[in-house]
Protein backbone atom coordinates (compact mmCIF):
# COMPACT_ATOMS: atom_id res chain seq x y z
CA UNK A 1 0.00 0.00 0.00
CA UNK A 2 1.39 3.39 -0.94
CA UNK A 3 2.07 5.92 1.82
CA UNK A 4 -0.03 9.09 1.99
CA UNK A 5 2.27 12.13 1.91
CA UNK A 6 1.91 15.60 3.38
CA UNK A 7 2.63 17.87 0.39
CA UNK A 8 3.49 21.57 0.03
CA UNK A 9 2.74 23.15 -3.36
CA UNK A 10 4.20 26.38 -4.80
CA UNK A 11 2.98 27.78 -8.13
CA UNK A 12 1.99 31.31 -9.13
CA UNK A 13 -0.79 30.13 -11.48
CA UNK A 14 -4.15 29.64 -9.65
CA UNK A 15 -5.27 27.03 -12.24
CA UNK A 16 -2.11 24.99 -11.63
CA UNK A 17 -2.49 25.31 -7.85
CA UNK A 18 -6.05 23.98 -8.11
CA UNK A 19 -5.05 21.17 -10.50
CA UNK A 20 -2.19 20.00 -8.27
CA UNK A 21 -4.30 20.22 -5.12
CA UNK A 22 -7.17 18.22 -6.65
CA UNK A 23 -4.88 15.66 -8.30
CA UNK A 24 -2.79 15.04 -5.18
CA UNK A 25 -5.88 14.81 -2.97
CA UNK A 26 -7.37 12.35 -5.46
CA UNK A 27 -4.16 10.30 -5.21
CA UNK A 28 -4.70 10.05 -1.43
CA UNK A 29 -2.14 12.65 -0.34
CA UNK A 30 -2.74 15.53 2.07
CA UNK A 31 -2.01 19.00 0.68
CA UNK A 32 -0.88 21.02 3.71
CA UNK A 33 0.09 24.25 1.93
CA UNK A 34 -0.56 25.96 -1.41
CA UNK A 35 1.41 29.18 -2.07
CA UNK A 36 2.24 31.39 -5.03
CA UNK A 37 5.86 32.42 -4.41
CA UNK A 38 9.19 31.09 -3.14
CA UNK A 39 9.33 33.05 0.14
CA UNK A 40 5.90 31.76 1.13
CA UNK A 41 7.04 28.21 0.32
CA UNK A 42 10.08 28.57 2.59
CA UNK A 43 7.88 29.91 5.40
CA UNK A 44 5.27 27.16 4.95
CA UNK A 45 7.96 24.44 5.08
CA UNK A 46 9.47 25.94 8.23
CA UNK A 47 6.08 26.03 9.96
CA UNK A 48 4.85 22.60 8.90
CA UNK A 49 7.56 20.29 7.60
CA UNK A 50 6.06 18.42 4.60
CA UNK A 51 7.02 14.98 3.30
CA UNK A 52 7.24 16.31 -0.27
CA UNK A 53 7.52 19.69 -2.02
CA UNK A 54 6.17 20.34 -5.51
CA UNK A 55 7.26 23.71 -6.88
CA UNK A 56 7.24 25.78 -10.03
CA UNK A 57 10.53 27.47 -10.99
CA UNK A 58 9.62 30.96 -12.16
CA UNK A 59 7.62 32.72 -9.44
CA UNK A 60 7.62 36.27 -8.00
CA UNK A 61 10.59 37.12 -5.75
CA UNK A 62 12.47 33.99 -4.76
CA UNK A 63 12.21 31.41 -7.55
CA UNK A 64 11.37 27.77 -6.93
CA UNK A 65 14.96 26.51 -7.10
CA UNK A 66 16.23 29.17 -4.69
CA UNK A 67 13.31 28.37 -2.38
CA UNK A 68 14.11 24.63 -2.61
CA UNK A 69 17.71 25.27 -1.56
CA UNK A 70 16.51 27.41 1.36
CA UNK A 71 13.95 24.81 2.47
CA UNK A 72 16.62 22.10 2.48
CA UNK A 73 18.92 24.11 4.78
CA UNK A 74 16.72 22.89 7.64
CA UNK A 75 17.20 19.32 6.42
CA UNK A 76 16.74 17.73 2.99
CA UNK A 77 13.28 17.02 1.57
CA UNK A 78 12.23 15.31 -1.67
CA UNK A 79 11.41 18.03 -4.21
CA UNK A 80 9.61 17.72 -7.53
CA UNK A 81 9.81 20.67 -9.96
CA UNK A 82 6.98 21.39 -12.38
CA UNK A 83 7.76 24.09 -14.92
CA UNK A 84 6.81 25.40 -18.34
CA UNK A 85 10.53 26.12 -18.83
CA UNK A 86 13.14 23.50 -19.60
CA UNK A 87 16.03 25.51 -20.99
CA UNK A 88 19.51 24.22 -20.22
CA UNK A 89 20.37 26.83 -17.58
CA UNK A 90 17.29 26.01 -15.47
CA UNK A 91 17.77 22.25 -15.79
CA UNK A 92 21.46 22.64 -14.80
CA UNK A 93 20.45 24.66 -11.73
CA UNK A 94 17.87 22.03 -10.80
CA UNK A 95 20.47 19.27 -11.11
CA UNK A 96 22.67 21.05 -8.55
CA UNK A 97 19.86 21.35 -5.99
CA UNK A 98 17.87 18.73 -4.08
CA UNK A 99 15.55 18.15 -7.04
CA UNK A 100 14.60 14.50 -7.54
CA UNK A 101 12.16 14.94 -10.45
CA UNK A 102 11.58 17.62 -13.10
CA UNK A 103 8.29 17.70 -14.99
CA UNK A 104 7.52 20.00 -17.93
CA UNK A 105 4.03 21.53 -18.05
CA UNK A 106 1.35 20.65 -18.95
CA UNK A 107 1.35 18.10 -16.13
CA UNK A 108 -0.81 14.99 -16.23
CA UNK A 109 -1.57 12.62 -13.37
CA UNK A 110 0.10 9.86 -15.41
CA UNK A 111 3.37 11.89 -15.19
CA UNK A 112 2.91 12.98 -11.59
CA UNK A 113 2.35 9.53 -10.06
CA UNK A 114 5.67 7.96 -11.19
CA UNK A 115 7.60 11.21 -10.56
CA UNK A 116 6.40 11.34 -6.93
CA UNK A 117 6.95 7.61 -6.39
CA UNK A 118 10.51 7.72 -7.75
CA UNK A 119 11.39 11.01 -5.99
CA UNK A 120 10.27 9.70 -2.59
CA UNK A 121 11.94 6.30 -3.11
CA UNK A 122 15.26 7.91 -4.19
CA UNK A 123 15.08 10.31 -1.25
CA UNK A 124 14.61 7.45 1.23
CA UNK A 125 17.52 5.56 -0.36
CA UNK A 126 19.77 8.64 -0.16
CA UNK A 127 18.78 9.22 3.47
CA UNK A 128 19.55 5.57 4.33
CA UNK A 129 22.95 5.81 2.60
CA UNK A 130 23.73 9.03 4.47
CA UNK A 131 22.82 7.41 7.80
CA UNK A 132 24.95 4.36 6.95
CA UNK A 133 27.93 6.58 6.06
CA UNK A 134 27.52 8.46 9.35
CA UNK A 135 27.45 5.15 11.26
CA UNK A 136 30.60 3.96 9.49
CA UNK A 137 32.39 7.24 10.28
CA UNK A 138 31.35 6.93 13.93
CA UNK A 139 32.49 3.29 14.06
CA UNK A 140 35.89 4.33 12.68
CA UNK A 141 36.22 7.12 15.25
CA UNK A 142 35.22 4.71 18.04
CA UNK A 143 37.78 2.18 16.82
CA UNK A 144 40.56 4.82 16.92
CA UNK A 145 39.68 5.69 20.53
CA UNK A 146 39.65 2.01 21.57
CA UNK A 147 43.03 1.46 19.85
CA UNK A 148 44.51 4.44 21.75
CA UNK A 149 43.20 3.15 25.08
CA UNK A 150 44.53 -0.30 24.28
CA UNK A 151 47.95 1.15 23.42
CA UNK A 152 48.01 3.05 26.70
CA UNK A 153 47.31 -0.14 28.69
CA UNK A 154 49.95 -2.05 26.74
CA UNK A 155 52.58 0.59 27.58
CA UNK A 156 51.60 1.34 31.19
CA UNK A 157 50.66 -2.16 32.38
CA UNK A 158 53.06 -4.09 30.14
CA UNK A 159 50.55 -6.49 28.60
CA UNK A 160 50.04 -7.70 25.04
CA UNK A 161 47.34 -6.39 22.70
CA UNK A 162 44.84 -9.20 23.31
CA UNK A 163 45.16 -8.92 27.11
CA UNK A 164 44.79 -5.14 26.97
CA UNK A 165 41.59 -5.50 24.91
CA UNK A 166 40.17 -8.14 27.29
CA UNK A 167 40.89 -5.86 30.25
CA UNK A 168 39.06 -3.01 28.56
CA UNK A 169 36.07 -5.26 27.86
CA UNK A 170 36.00 -6.58 31.43
CA UNK A 171 36.29 -3.10 32.94
CA UNK A 172 33.53 -1.75 30.67
CA UNK A 173 31.27 -4.68 31.59
CA UNK A 174 31.90 -4.36 35.35
CA UNK A 175 31.10 -0.63 35.23
CA UNK A 176 28.11 -1.16 32.91
CA UNK A 177 29.56 1.25 30.34
CA UNK A 178 30.03 1.08 26.60
CA UNK A 179 33.52 0.00 25.57
CA UNK A 180 34.09 3.19 23.58
CA UNK A 181 32.97 5.41 26.50
CA UNK A 182 35.40 3.69 28.86
CA UNK A 183 38.17 3.89 26.23
CA UNK A 184 37.52 7.62 25.78
CA UNK A 185 37.77 8.14 29.55
CA UNK A 186 41.09 6.26 29.67
CA UNK A 187 42.48 8.24 26.71
CA UNK A 188 41.42 11.57 28.24
CA UNK A 189 42.98 10.62 31.59
CA UNK A 190 46.18 9.46 29.92
CA UNK A 191 46.42 12.66 27.91
CA UNK A 192 45.83 14.76 31.02
CA UNK A 193 48.65 12.99 32.91
CA UNK A 194 51.05 13.21 29.99
CA UNK A 195 50.23 16.77 28.94
CA UNK A 196 53.22 19.14 29.31
CA UNK A 197 52.86 21.76 32.03
CA UNK A 198 52.15 25.24 30.71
Amino acid sequence: MKRALRVAIADDEPDMQEYLRDTLTGMGHQVISVVGDGLSLVQACKEERPDLVITDVKMPGLDGLEAAAEVCRDGPLPIVVVSAFHDREIVERAAQQFILAYLVKPIRESNLVPAITIAVRRFEELRALKAEAAELRQALEDRKVIEKAKGFLMREVGVDEETAFRRLQKLASSRNRKLVDLARMIVETAEAFHAPES
